[in-house]
């Protein structure tokens, strides 16, 4: 029954962190800039820059705005089309990673045996976390998880980070006279759903990680 709960409660939060990281592919103002402000007692007039992973806009005070969409991949900057790469990758990988562990789950009454279906939610459980390395045996069945690990990074907190410091550099350099941005409300949100899908793997690797390890052994 424990084990049962500590899995439920893991797909409840990978479910919930997949749809936060889903969300930010859509959300608007991932780099935001305002212009005016206060100027005594009077509001000068104030307008925002901001943009996305699929369009640039400029908004001005009465909440006109006028956007510029991003025509064709190849003629994107290099970073956008990194960050689009590892969000897609992502979201793919945590697609299947759904698919393994609803087959494993000991509440689901289909993926074969005990074992097979510890095995489904295990790696379902590494899709998840993409880069953990929990101590396992190296040689036996669980190897094929840990190589999928060993060829894959933090692909969505990767993304998130691959734009925060190209939007940071530029913010604090110096010698950059261009328009500087602030991170927007999607970059934090997409890390507190990448941190929801690594707990809620966390939580379905500890509900197998013990059977299937004392199995090795035996």
């Amino acid at each position: 029954m424990r084990i049962r709960v500590v899995q439920i409660w893991g797909f409840l939060m990978t479910v919930l962190g997949w749809i936060f990281v889903a969300c930010t592919m859509a959300m608007e103002g991932w780099k935001i800039s305002s212009v005016g402000g206060m100027g005594g007692s009077s509001i000068l007039k104030v307008a925002w820059y901001w943009s996305s992973l699929w369009r640039s806009c400029f908004t001005d005070s009465t909440a006109v705005s006028n956007c510029y969409d991003f025509p064709v991949l190849w003629s994107v900057e290099g970073h956008i089309q990194i960050v689009r790469g590892l969000l897609m990758a992502a979201l793919s990988l945590g697609m299947l990673a759904f698919v393994l562990s609803l087959l494993g789950m000991e509440c689901t009454f289909i993926g074969g045996k005990d074992r097979s279906k510890h095995r489904k939610i295990y790696t379902g459980g590494c899709f998840h976390i993409i880069s953990v390395s929990p101590s396992i045996p190296q040689n036996g069945p669980l190897a094929v998880s840990v190589n999928l690990l060993n060829f894959c990074s933090l692909l969505s907190t990767s993304g998130y980070a691959v734009y925060a410091q190209y939007v940071s550099v530029e913010y604090f350099n110096p010698n950059f006279d261009g328009l500087k941005f602030d991170l927007g409300t999607p970059l934090f949100l997409g890390w507190v759903g990448s941190a929801f899908q690594m707990a809620g793997g966390t939580f379905y690797l500890w509900s197998v990680c013990r059977p299937l390890c004392g199995q090795e052994h035996t």
